[in-house]
Protein backbone atom coordinates (compact mmCIF):
# COMPACT_ATOMS: atom_id res chain seq x y z
CA UNK A 1 0.00 0.00 0.00
CA UNK A 2 1.27 3.45 -0.90
CA UNK A 3 0.81 6.22 1.67
CA UNK A 4 1.42 9.77 0.47
CA UNK A 5 2.31 13.06 2.09
CA UNK A 6 2.18 16.27 0.01
CA UNK A 7 4.24 19.32 0.96
CA UNK A 8 4.27 22.86 -0.39
CA UNK A 9 7.56 24.55 -1.31
CA UNK A 10 9.31 25.97 1.76
CA UNK A 11 7.92 23.40 4.21
CA UNK A 12 10.26 21.14 6.15
CA UNK A 13 11.42 18.41 3.77
CA UNK A 14 11.34 20.63 0.67
CA UNK A 15 14.03 23.24 1.33
CA UNK A 16 16.88 21.65 -0.69
CA UNK A 17 14.55 21.00 -3.61
CA UNK A 18 13.23 24.57 -3.40
CA UNK A 19 16.83 25.82 -3.58
CA UNK A 20 17.46 23.53 -6.57
CA UNK A 21 14.30 24.27 -8.59
CA UNK A 22 13.24 27.68 -7.30
CA UNK A 23 9.81 29.01 -8.25
CA UNK A 24 9.28 26.14 -10.72
CA UNK A 25 8.68 23.78 -7.77
CA UNK A 26 4.96 23.26 -7.15
CA UNK A 27 5.02 20.48 -4.57
CA UNK A 28 7.00 17.61 -3.10
CA UNK A 29 5.39 14.26 -2.39
CA UNK A 30 6.69 11.57 -0.11
CA UNK A 31 5.28 8.14 -0.93
CA UNK A 32 5.73 5.22 1.40
CA UNK A 33 5.41 1.60 0.29
CA UNK A 34 4.86 -0.80 3.19
CA UNK A 35 5.48 -3.92 1.11
CA UNK A 36 8.75 -2.76 -0.42
CA UNK A 37 9.70 -0.86 2.73
CA UNK A 38 10.77 2.13 0.67
CA UNK A 39 10.17 5.86 0.65
CA UNK A 40 9.91 7.69 -2.67
CA UNK A 41 10.33 11.45 -2.98
CA UNK A 42 8.76 13.02 -6.08
CA UNK A 43 8.49 16.61 -7.24
CA UNK A 44 6.00 18.47 -9.39
CA UNK A 45 7.64 21.15 -11.54
CA UNK A 46 6.50 23.87 -13.91
CA UNK A 47 8.22 23.12 -17.20
CA UNK A 48 6.40 25.57 -19.44
CA UNK A 49 4.39 28.73 -19.05
CA UNK A 50 2.12 30.12 -21.77
CA UNK A 51 -0.80 32.51 -22.06
CA UNK A 52 -4.19 30.83 -21.89
CA UNK A 53 -7.72 32.11 -22.24
CA UNK A 54 -10.31 29.91 -20.54
CA UNK A 55 -13.08 28.72 -22.85
CA UNK A 56 -16.33 30.59 -22.55
CA UNK A 57 -19.41 28.85 -21.25
CA UNK A 58 -21.36 27.10 -24.01
CA UNK A 59 -24.55 28.87 -22.91
CA UNK A 60 -25.42 32.13 -21.19
CA UNK A 61 -26.29 31.63 -17.51
CA UNK A 62 -30.00 32.29 -18.03
CA UNK A 63 -30.37 30.05 -21.12
CA UNK A 64 -32.86 27.22 -20.69
CA UNK A 65 -31.25 23.86 -21.45
CA UNK A 66 -32.59 20.32 -21.64
CA UNK A 67 -31.38 17.95 -18.94
CA UNK A 68 -31.45 14.14 -19.06
CA UNK A 69 -32.54 12.59 -15.77
CA UNK A 70 -33.58 8.94 -15.68
CA UNK A 71 -37.00 7.92 -14.40
CA UNK A 72 -35.47 5.99 -11.48
CA UNK A 73 -33.52 9.05 -10.30
CA UNK A 74 -36.35 10.47 -8.20
CA UNK A 75 -34.05 12.28 -5.75
CA UNK A 76 -32.22 14.00 -8.60
CA UNK A 77 -35.54 14.94 -10.21
CA UNK A 78 -36.57 16.53 -6.90
CA UNK A 79 -33.36 18.58 -6.80
CA UNK A 80 -33.83 19.72 -10.38
CA UNK A 81 -37.42 20.74 -9.62
CA UNK A 82 -36.33 22.66 -6.50
CA UNK A 83 -33.77 24.51 -8.64
CA UNK A 84 -36.57 25.71 -10.93
CA UNK A 85 -36.56 22.89 -13.47
CA UNK A 86 -39.72 21.92 -15.32
CA UNK A 87 -40.52 18.61 -17.00
CA UNK A 88 -41.14 18.88 -20.76
CA UNK A 89 -43.13 15.81 -21.80
CA UNK A 90 -42.80 16.59 -25.53
CA UNK A 91 -38.99 16.56 -25.35
CA UNK A 92 -38.96 13.95 -22.54
CA UNK A 93 -36.41 15.89 -20.50
CA UNK A 94 -36.14 18.49 -17.77
CA UNK A 95 -35.71 22.13 -18.74
CA UNK A 96 -33.64 24.28 -16.40
CA UNK A 97 -31.42 27.35 -16.51
CA UNK A 98 -27.84 26.57 -17.51
CA UNK A 99 -26.34 28.14 -14.37
CA UNK A 100 -28.59 25.99 -12.16
CA UNK A 101 -27.61 22.82 -14.05
CA UNK A 102 -23.93 23.66 -13.50
CA UNK A 103 -24.55 24.47 -9.82
CA UNK A 104 -26.15 21.03 -9.37
CA UNK A 105 -23.13 19.38 -11.03
CA UNK A 106 -25.19 18.16 -13.98
CA UNK A 107 -23.28 19.81 -16.83
CA UNK A 108 -22.56 16.40 -18.37
CA UNK A 109 -26.28 15.61 -18.60
CA UNK A 110 -27.18 18.65 -20.69
CA UNK A 111 -28.76 17.62 -23.96
CA UNK A 112 -26.96 19.10 -26.93
CA UNK A 113 -29.25 21.25 -29.08
CA UNK A 114 -30.39 19.42 -32.20
CA UNK A 115 -29.38 21.07 -35.45
CA UNK A 116 -31.76 20.57 -38.28
CA UNK A 117 -30.25 19.00 -41.39
CA UNK A 118 -33.40 19.85 -43.31
CA UNK A 119 -32.39 22.18 -46.12
CA UNK A 120 -34.77 24.07 -48.31
CA UNK A 121 -34.20 22.27 -51.60
CA UNK A 122 -36.73 23.30 -54.16
CA UNK A 123 -37.27 20.97 -57.06
CA UNK A 124 -35.73 17.95 -55.39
Amino acid sequence: MLNTRKLAPGQKGTKKLHEQFGDRLLCVRYRYDDLLQKRFKTVELIVEEAAWIPPSAPFAANTIVGLRVELAEAELQRKVKQAGGKWNPARRLWEIRYDQAVKLGLKGRIEKPKVSDNTNRQGF
